[in-house]
């Protein structure tokens, strides 16, 4: 009889034991929520929300990749617009000058004092043109690691680039070209025939800088001129409506990302006042199972069985 009051003793003792540890171990459950703000503390507690909040912080994980290739793009295509903008300005000022060569009241050797300006801004032009950008990448020459342009012995600037620029990831199948290359911009018709600001302008710089033929050449580079800056401002309002659509992807991309923060509140997230008052609740019936359980092990009945 003995045997069985020793084993009914143990396995009181055993019971409470189990019972306070798991009050223990809920209230430790709790303060973790309460800490890390998150109510799933392994994927068991819930295998459908922790598989829905892997999904999210996976989409999230992505996002923020094509969030830094969007503002890699973005800079590029600033670093683009402020060189078109001097490529413009270069070449408002090769039409003053060819206006002041064409007039019939300077001389020869006036022309070739414009002359000389005019091979300089063709250098500037060209130096504009192997522009890097922040990754050090020919800014306008397409995916080429080296210059975009190289000048030849006869003084003749060759492009040297790549066919198109490369495109950036913006998330969701949407792309955008980083920049473009020079000969979309330098490149252009006039008059029906294909045509090159570079040589344009080289050719205006030898024409008065020979002394012969300088008014009819300065006359005959206005046209041409002319429709270069119309190719550039093309490609600024290219530019442009890239970076608009950079941005409406951006805000598409935070939209998206503040509904998934959303979600995983409402999946995984804990509610503070509900936890704290779960805590209390527990923290309530462990004192009060830890002081029963002092009083019933110190009943005289148990003396007796043990």
């Amino acid at each position: 009889m003995s045997t069985i009051y020793g084993t009914s003793t143990s396995a009181f003792y055993e019971r409470s034991l189990m019972d306070l540890t798991a009050l223990r171990k809920q209230a430790e459950e709790t303060q973790a929520e309460m800490s890390s703000g998150q109510r799933l503390q392994r994927s068991s507690d819930d295998p459908v929300a922790a598989s829905r909040l892997r999904q999210l912080a996976r989409a999230e994980a992505v996002d923020q990749i094509d969030s830094a290739a969007a503002n890699r793009a973005t800079s590029d295509l600033t670093l683009t617009d402020g060189a078109l903008t001097q490529f413009a300005n270069f070449v408002i000022r090769l039409q003053e000058l060819a206006t002041q060569a064409a007039s019939a009241t300077i001389s020869d050797s006036q022309r070739r004092g414009i002359g000389q300006e005019v091979a300089q801004i063709q250098e500037n032009l060209v130096s504009l043109a192997n522009t890097r950008d922040g990754a050090g990448r020919a800014l306008f020459g397409g995916e080429s690691s080296g210059d975009a342009y190289s000048v030849n012995a006869s003084g003749v600037a060759q492009y040297d680039g790549t066919l198109t620029a490369g495109t950036v990831s913006l998330g969701d199948g949407q792309t955008v070209a980083r920049g473009v290359t020079g000969p979309e911009f330098l490149e252009f018709t006039s008059g029906g025939a294909p045509r090159d600001l570079l040589a344009v302008t080289k050719d205006l710089a030898d024409a008065l800088a020979s002394g012969t033929g300088g008014a009819s050449a300065a006359n005959t580079a206005l046209g041409l001129l002319r429709d270069g800056l119309e190719s550039i401002t093309t490609a600024q309002t290219v530019v442009g409506s890239r970076l608009n659509w950079i941005d409406l992807n951006t805000e598409r991309r935070i939209s998206l990302s503040e509904l998934r923060t959303q979600e995983q509140t409402e999946v995984g997230g804990n509610d503070l006042t509900e936890s704290i008052a779960r805590l209390q609740n527990t923290m309530l019936v462990l004192e009060a199972s830890q002081a029963s359980f002092s009083k019933l092990a110190n009943l005289s009945l148990f003396d007796q069985l043990r």
